[in-house]
């Protein structure tokens, strides 16, 4: 991807120094970060499988569920559950192998159920006003941003956002420029 001319200064994700990023979609500032971000990200997602893989084995109809199985359906940590039975907030149940079963009707009662991040669902349609009082012209963007017009409509067509032509001029929406330029110097 070719660099950006114009600078963009932005805070790295992993180890939160400023950097400048080299083209838009830059959000490390080494590869090493990147990496290191990836990794997360793919530790993260088999933590998540898991997780998902043990709440498929709890029968819906059982009443009295492991801490480990607590976890998994709530998401709740194992010290905050043990916290709360300390309390007498939640009740127990030691079966005296080693596990303690806590109710889910109580727990039901405190947390909601562990949103799944890895189903995708249906993207919502973004609604955009295309009138000329809320949109920027090409040319107005080209030279607040300091770019060339051609830049301008090739990052248009490559991130997809919406324009309007009305007579020479063509109208794009202030809020997703502003948002693709965010700490670009002006």
């Amino acid at each position: 991807m070719p660099a950006a001319k114009f600078q963009i200064l932005r805070k790295c994700s992993v180890c939160g120094n400023e950097f400048i990023a080299k083209t838009i979609e830059s959000y490390y500032c080494s590869s090493a970060c990147s990496k290191i971000a990836w990794k997360r990200r793919k530790a993260e997602e088999k933590k998540q499988q898991l997780l998902d893989e043990i709440v498929k084995t709890i029968p819906q109809d059982k009443e009295m569920i492991t801490i480990s199985e607590a976890f998994a359906l709530f998401g709740v940590s194992r010290e905050t559950i043990y916290r709360l039975i300390r309390k007498g907030i939640l009740s127990k149940f030691n079966s005296g192998v080693r596990k303690t079963y806590v109710s889910k009707t109580e727990l039901m009662k405190l947390y909601p159920f562990r949103e799944n991040p890895l189903t995708k669902s249906r993207s919502v349609t973004k609604l955009y006003n295309l009138e000329p009082e809320s949109c920027y012209t090409i040319g107005e963007i080209a030279e607040k941003y300091h770019l060339n017009d051609s830049t301008v409509y090739l990052h248009i067509r490559k991130y997809s956002i919406p324009t309007r032509q009305i007579g020479n001029f063509v109208y794009v929406p202030k809020k997703e420029i502003d948002e693709l330029y965010k700490g670009a110097k002006k």
